[in-house]
């Protein structure tokens, strides 16, 4: 037996915030279908794309995807990682905490100042800019920052700060030097603004940006990531999953210590 707990919108969907299942030794992906057929039939729906299953607290992205295994007496959280967002602006939640993201369009006035200047304005904000050819996907720039909030919570970061912590997790370095260099703020080059703090004040931050912000996740960087980080056809075939690139990422992002 083990323990399915329900974060957020997730309790909607089965109407309680914690199920016991009489059953171990079963995936992900049985534990999704077995789901789909508990949730009472005039419930919300419930979005098996768009959640964030941890496993005693490990994201289970960072293990065995959809195939990783529920053991007895395991704790299943069932976190639900998008709540809104538009073309312009990704809005969801990870660990009670609001997440703002939009992406900045390239300019040679923009560099790392341009950072720090929004720091010291937000100083309640935790924000961190991204080398936008270094985000794969929706799902893959969501599933890095889980992974640096989950060890946050662990006490396994590889760095003192989170934000330091996640660009390092995007760049695939131990080394805060070369991340910043090769995947931060570059003059002409878009990038990705993560923003964490209260809805209002983020609301704020993102009207100011408007102006010089873009659609998100237009330009196809599987080419890139693939060159840059040296990932073979034979890594990418021996993954069997619908974007085996992504799940490479994480993986190598969860491995860095």
């Amino acid at each position: 037996m083990f323990t399915v707990k329900f974060v957020g919108g997730t309790k909607k969907s089965f109407l309680t915030e914690e199920l016991k299942i009489e059953k171990s030794d079963i995936s992900i992906n049985e534990l999704l279908d077995l789901l789909l057929k508990l949730k009472p039939a005039d419930s919300a729906n419930f979005d098996t794309e768009n959640i964030l299953i941890a496993i005693n607290g490990v994201d289970s992205s960072a293990m065995n995807g959809k195939s990783t295994m529920i053991r007895n007496n395991d704790l299943v959280n069932v976190i639900p990682i998008i709540h809104g967002g538009s073309s312009k602006k990704l809005v969801f939640e990870i660990a009670k905490k609001q997440i703002q993201i939009i992406e900045i369009k390239g300019q040679r006035s923009i560099n790392v100042q341009f950072l720090d200047d929004l720091r010291k304005k937000y100083p309640n904000i935790i924000l961190q800019a991204v080398s936008s050819n270094f985000i794969l996907n929706k799902s893959h720039l969501i599933k890095i920052l889980s992974l640096s909030f989950e060890c946050k919570k662990n006490n396994t970061m590889i760095s003192n700060k989170l934000e330091t912590d996640i660009l390092m997790r995007y760049a695939l370095s131990k080394q805060i030097s070369d991340a910043i260099k090769n995947a931060g703020i570059k003059s002409n080059y878009n990038f990705i603004l993560i923003a964490i703090g209260n809805k209002k004040t983020l609301n704020s931050l993102c009207d100011e940006l408007l102006s010089i912000s873009v659609n998100m996740f237009l330009k196809n960087n599987e080419r890139f990531l693939k060159k840059y980080f040296k990932i073979t056809k034979e890594q990418l075939d021996s993954v069997h999953s619908k974007n085996p690139l992504e799940d490479i990422l994480v993986e190598k992002a969860s491995t860095l210590l």
